[in-house]
């Protein structure tokens, strides 16, 4: 769901919260690409039509035309195309498949989410060695500067963003201008380089090279990064401001870019090309323009910060990802949210990279695997939704978005042996997590029967008659009221605890991501009632304040624990995940001192 607003502030605001991480790419990318590469002529031009097409492709093609035309009410991500999925797939081989790519793409957008911040801010921070007087700034100065603005940015995180949120977009505006400005300057010195927006020359660069510009490529694709976030942030603002802001952002890419190529053409200076090519055209202009670019790569990292954070919440509202403490940042804006624990984890993840790779050089060598890994599954799965709704045009182009990212993503595993193994690193943590926490979920539900409504009903019609009931109301949280939580027969059956009014609840999270109703179902039996609230996994979910809607005030409320208890590594593990999960019942804020656990224990 979108904001509301104006066309051009809606815009502007695409520019801030959606288009950071790939406007802040320049900083960095032309540096990676010349890592590899001499500073020939046919090289400049072969790497300059690599950049732009591969960004017209991938970012142009895939993202702003294909993926954001596939969302749910303005929702966007590796998430919604699994529900698209799941509406349009029978179950079988496809279908387990899907859900498979889903679990992978969530651990490599988290992957990609540790990284970007890092890569941004050190690149940034490095520009101050170009400043006259600090250019023998040691690296580990560099390095602590860069972990300070990490850590006053995660540690801002909790506060929300919405008071400075609105400044976001006219820095970005900003920056895209002064990346357009200084770019056509530099190109208006060596204009040649604007033959390079010709395919023809990033055919000759690949074809001359042969496998060997694999290598080139798995450095190339760091001018895409922040096209599954664009995707994922989608529901920010919606598709036709990004659609617009992507008509301003990509010309001012292209032209940085082109102008970096110029300046190194002039030059032969490889290293930090955007911030040399400032500092070349205009001395006077370039602390300013640092302090913009440090301002625009903590711009982008806020936007994948709550990318991150977004991700998360719908993986913990689908049910692949444990629950965790939700706080919500803002009164106006759905999608400003902060968990605690993915902040913490998150910055300790970023600092440890940092300290790890020490420069934005050595990051550029480790970058780009789980890029190019969450873009190729986009692609997959994009493929199998516009075959089943029968758009062959856009399944053809699907298809070969799949070759082309997967040529990508071949050409990132070389650089596995420089630190690419981190993306996977990082990325399995999360993916350890989902699949123990999904098959261990599926082994709790087949241990624990759930008691079916028929057999359930004549024994609590029998105790109600004959047992003495406590004054008031009692909510007992459920999950089907078909089969019932076997925590409940401990409760009525065991303890014999019983209300003069029973309330089940039962929340369903649908595969849409708002809306919210209710349905109040009197008299299963004698005192008891079933309450049912149906949510959108994006929504915010007030269940006493909606039973106070219809005048229920609740004395006590009940909820099933399962206390895990197992030999088996996978067992062990997934009990430790169940005890420092918050309980569910937490999500959804109830009144701490009307909250009674029941305890059941579990052998697995």
């Amino acid at each position: 769901m979108g904001e509301t607003g104006t066309p051009i502030s809606k815009i502007v605001k695409s520019l801030g919260l959606v288009f950071g991480d790939i406007g802040t790419s320049p900083i960095y990318t032309v540096g990676a690409i010349l890592l590899f590469l001499l500073p020939t002529s046919f090289n400049i031009f072969g790497l300059l039509s690599l950049v732009t097409w591969t960004l017209f492709t991938i970012i142009t093609v895939q993202y702003i035309w294909l993926a954001t035309s596939l969302s749910d009410k303005g929702e966007g991500g590796t998430i919604v195309l699994k529900t698209l999925l799941d509406s349009l797939l029978k179950p079988g081989i496809t279908a387990s498949a899907v859900s498979v790519l889903t679990i992978i793409g969530i651990a490599l957008f988290i992957g990609d989410g540790v990284i970007t911040p890092a890569i941004s801010i050190l690149s940034a921070v490095e520009g101050i060695l170009l400043i006259p007087g600090f250019q023998e700034t040691s690296q580990m100065v560099i390095l602590l500067i860069a972990v300070i603005i990490a850590t006053g940015l995660f540690l801002f995180q909790r506060r929300g963003t919405e008071r400075v949120a609105f400044a976001f977009g006219p820095v970005m505006v900003i920056w895209f201008g002064a990346l357009a400005v200084f770019g056509i300057i530099s190109v208006i010195s060596a204009p040649q380089v604007l033959f390079a927006l010709s395919p023809t020359y990033a055919l000759a660069f690949i074809l001359e090279n042969g496998w060997a510009s694999l290598i080139v490529m798995s450095a190339v694709i760091l001018c895409v990064t922040g096209g599954e976030a664009l995707y994922a942030d989608m529901g920010h603002l919606g598709r036709e401001p990004i659609v617009k802001g992507w008509v301003v952002v990509f010309p001012a890419l292209v032209l940085s870019y082109l102008g970096q190529g110029a300046y190194v053409l002039m030059t032969g200076n490889t290293h930090n090309v955007l911030f040399s090519m400032v500092d070349h055209i205009s001395p006077v202009i370039y602390v300013p323009f640092l302090l913009l670019s440090i301002c625009a790569t903590v711009i982008a990292s806020q936007a994948m910060i709550s990318g991150m954070f977004s991700i998360v919440y719908q993986g913990m509202t689908t049910r692949i990802l444990p629950k965790m403490k939700i706080e919500y940042t803002s009164s106006e804006l759905r999608s400003q949210i902060y968990i605690d624990t993915i902040n913490w984890l998150l910055l300790a993840a970023v600092l440890i990279v940092m300290f790890e790779f020490r420069s934005s050089e050595n990051l550029s060598a480790a970058y780009g695997l789980a890029v190019s890994g969450s873009m190729l599954i986009s692609a997959i799965m994009m493929a199998i939704i516009f075959l089943h709704q029968n758009k062959p045009v856009q399944m053809i182009i699907s298809g070969s978005l799949i070759i082309i990212d997967g040529l990508f993503f071949s050409s990132t595993l070389f650089k596995i042996p420089h630190g690419a193994y981190w993306s996977f690193f990082i990325a399995a943590i999360p993916l350890i997590i989902i699949v123990t926490f999904i098959l261990g979920q599926e082994r709790l539900h087949s241990i624990l029967r759930p008691i079916p409504l028929a057999e359930f009903l004549p024994r609590y019609q029998e105790n109600y008659a004959s047992l003495p009931k406590i004054r008031g109301t009692a909510l007992y949280f459920i999950g089907d009221v078909r089969k019932l939580s076997p925590y409940l027969s401990q409760v009525f059956f065991q303890n014999e605890i019983l209300y003069e009014n029973n309330i089940l609840v039962s929340i369903k999270v649908t595969e849409k991501p708002f809306g919210i109703s209710t349905a109040f179902t009197s008299d299963l039996a004698p005192g008891l009632h079933l309450f049912t609230v149906t949510a959108g996994y994006m929504e915010i979910v007030n269940v006493v304040g909606l039973l106070h809607e219809r005048e229920i005030d609740e004395k006590t409320i009940f909820y099933g624990v399962e206390n895990i208890v197992s030999d088996t590594p996978l067992w062990r593990l997934y009990g430790i995940i169940k005890k420092i999960s918050p309980p569910f019942v937490q999500f959804y804020a109830l009144p701490p001192e009307k909250i009674h656990g029941v305890v059941t224990r579990v052998v697995m």
